[in-house]
């Protein structure tokens, strides 16, 4: 897991401005869920082609915030990326003629993004009850990508914790795109993973003060149990 934690002027930044460090004084389990984010083997798997090595140390995190939260009747959403390929062009063209350029790297993330690849990574603890939903770019929320809120909204959930990986990517997105559409938005920093302590850390501090609370899993558990 990361270790750091976010630093002394920045808490003063906050509290200056709302008098307390978090967004949100309590959890309310009854409109919450726990989104869990690209825990699969494209991000898990050692030697994947968009390996996070830390991914696999926040698991037992996960599988422990998963289980807390499922007896308190919070749903547990497993988001997995897919994108799909037909002639050689992609259902995301930009990602892959530019951030993977590279003709090695774009086939093997295309091959390892496959739909039909998908499931959740082998070692966390999936229950019955849970839901899995695929999405096709960084946010789960950006248009078109996938039915997640449209799920949340027919749940009647209004806050997501938000966990997984990348910490500055595919978390720091889905998480800025739920206080978007007015979720409460956390992101849950010791379930979160990122390729760098800097990129990790650096994400949590830009969110807290613009784009929703930070709270560890214990954080989570203690303010949703009020």
């Amino acid at each position: 897991m990361h270790k750091v934690s976010i630093r002394p002027h920045i808490v003063e930044r906050v509290l200056a401005r709302r008098g307390d460090v978090h967004w949100f004084t309590r959890l309310d389990a009854a409109k919450s869920a726990l989104l869990v984010v690209d825990m699969q083997n494209t991000f898990c798997m050692p030697g994947a082609p968009g390996e996070v090595p830390l991914a696999r140390a926040i698991v037992p995190n996960i599988n422990r915030l998963a289980a807390r939260l499922r007896a308190l009747g919070v749903p547990v959403v497993w988001v997995v990326h897919a994108n799909s390929l037909h002639e050689d062009r992609s259902d995301w063209e930009v990602f892959f003629n530019h951030v993977v350029r590279n003709p090695e790297v774009r086939r093997r993330m295309a091959e390892s993004l496959a739909p039909e690849r998908q499931k959740v990574w082998q070692e966390l603890e999936v229950a019955p009850g849970d839901i899995t939903l695929v999405k096709n770019r960084y946010s789960a929320f950006a248009h078109g990508a996938s039915t997640l809120e449209r799920v949340l909204r027919n749940l009647g959930v209004d806050t997501v914790l938000v966990a997984g990986t990348k910490t500055n990517v595919c978390c720091d997105s889905t998480a800025r795109d739920a206080m978007m559409l007015d979720f409460k938005s956390v992101l849950v920093s010791d379930c979160c993973a990122a390729l760098s302590d800097d990129e990790h850390l650096a994400t949590l501090e830009t969110f807290i003060q613009q784009f929703g609370d930070v709270m560890s899993a214990d954080e989570v558990l203690a303010s949703i149990g009020k």
